[in-house]
């Protein structure tokens, strides 16, 4: 199948006609592919409406103009979906992938996420990724045979693995998992359906991640230069940006600085995507995977930023993290943030009867892992405006 540019598909990209399928059988569409039902199935989700109102950095009463969750994601499967057709790969499973990535994030961003991990210290912490896996395969009841979305299993894989394996081949957790294990939502599904969790995801799945970096660095710039967090004579030190802001100005010496912005950070995602692509074609070349089984288990991704790019990269999150993530205005409103999470997680565990009826029902008093999961997944699918209006109703003296 050729696609743009005359790129034909690549051997080893996904082909929705060979998908292992869905944990519940279901009959194919008689118009869409596997990979493109599950874009579908991921779009008309609750939780991926849910995105709208949930914070990247600001949190939604601070302006219109910042990133949310949801208008991240629709960055990310943009540009997942041009790497992967540049690259000649299932531009529908990296769609679906980089609509899934961020669904699992509680409110607040990675505020919400630190105080739930606290919370849920004694069962095994809570991970955003685990939550993804746990939205799609349980928590979203839509479908009358099945709860989940009962997507293919190139899609689950993906939204697992999209940064790499997470055990070793004797099954030991590695990375970030080493200290405290795999979460038990990803064990969970696995013993039911095989993830493979010591191979490599798909070349679509890695292509959803890098395009999640490239727009986590263009796009935190740009938000952090309209909050006034940082300057452009700020990143005239940092390698590649200062060198295009350099070159916009000498092109357009009278440009006024939100055109500037917008157009150093264009060419910006620009000179990403190209280095993605020619980096991952010379290692495409070098494997030379006749399948996309090959890329599985390939021994590390093939689908990265060059070396000097990487470095780029990585200068430009370090920063980030010191002129945003961590700056005294972001820093103060994520600490109220943590702290709306954790009490409205203290408040529900004594007081399980505050949640919706189908959240309250069942709850085992005995069974404190399962009760205290349940409260996570409840709070983990609120928005940063209900979260906030519930910590007020609840706990007014709080507030």
């Amino acid at each position: 199948m050729a696609v743009e540019a005359g790129r034909a598909r690549a051997p080893y990209a996904a082909d929705p006609a060979q998908s292992r399928g869905r944990l519940y059988p279901e009959p194919p569409s008689a118009t869409r592919s596997a990979f493109r039902r599950d874009c579908d199935r991921i779009i008309h989700a609750t939780a991926f409406r849910r995105l709208k109102h949930k914070t990247q950095v600001f949190v939604f009463h601070e302006g219109d103009h910042y990133r949310t969750r949801l208008t991240h994601t629709l960055e990310v499967t943009q540009i997942a979906r041009a790497l992967a057709r540049a690259l000649g790969l299932d531009e529908d499973l990296a769609e679906a992938l980089a609509l899934a990535h961020d669904l699992g994030h509680p409110p607040f961003g990675h505020a919400g996420e630190r105080a739930l991990d606290a919370c849920l210290a004694e069962h095994g912490g809570f991970d955003h990724n685990a939550q993804t896996l746990r939205i799609v395969t349980a928590l979203e009841r839509r479908y009358p045979a099945f709860d989940g979305l009962n997507l293919t299993w190139e899609t689950l894989e993906g939204i697992v693995k999209h940064n790499g394996p997470l055990v070793d081949a004797s099954g030991r957790p590695i990375g970030r998992y080493v200290a405290r294990g795999v979460p038990w939502a990803i064990l969970d599904y696995t013993a039911r359906q095989d993830l493979e969790l010591w191979s490599f995801a798909g070349a679509e799945a890695q292509v959803a991640a890098i395009a999640d970096d490239i727009a986590y660095d263009a796009h935190d710039l740009d938000d952090g230069l309209r909050a006034e967090l940082f300057g452009l004579d700020d990143l005239a030190s940092l390698p590649v940006i200062g060198t295009l802001i350099g070159e916009v100005r000498r092109q357009y010496p009278a440009i006024e600085p939100a055109r500037l912005t917008h157009e150093f950070i264009r060419r910006f995602i620009g000179r990403l995507i190209e280095d993605v692509i020619a980096e991952s074609e010379r290692r495409f070349a070098a494997a030379a995977p006749a399948s996309s089984g090959a890329v599985h288990a390939a021994g590390g991704p093939l689908v990265a930023f060059s070396p000097a790019m990487a470095q780029v990269d990585r200068a430009t999150k370090a920063f980030l993290w010191t002129h945003m993530y961590r700056h005294p205005r972001v820093i103060e409103v994520m600490t109220q943030a943590e702290r709306v999470v954790a009490e409205l997680f203290g408040h529900f565990r004594v007081k399980p009867d505050d949640m919706p009826a189908e959240w309250a029902l069942g709850l085992d008093a005995a069974d404190a892992a399962g009760r205290a999961r349940r409260i996570a997944d409840f709070i983990a699918g609120m928005t940063d405006r209900f979260a906030m209006t519930e910590h007020a109703r609840l706990l007014p003296a709080a507030s």
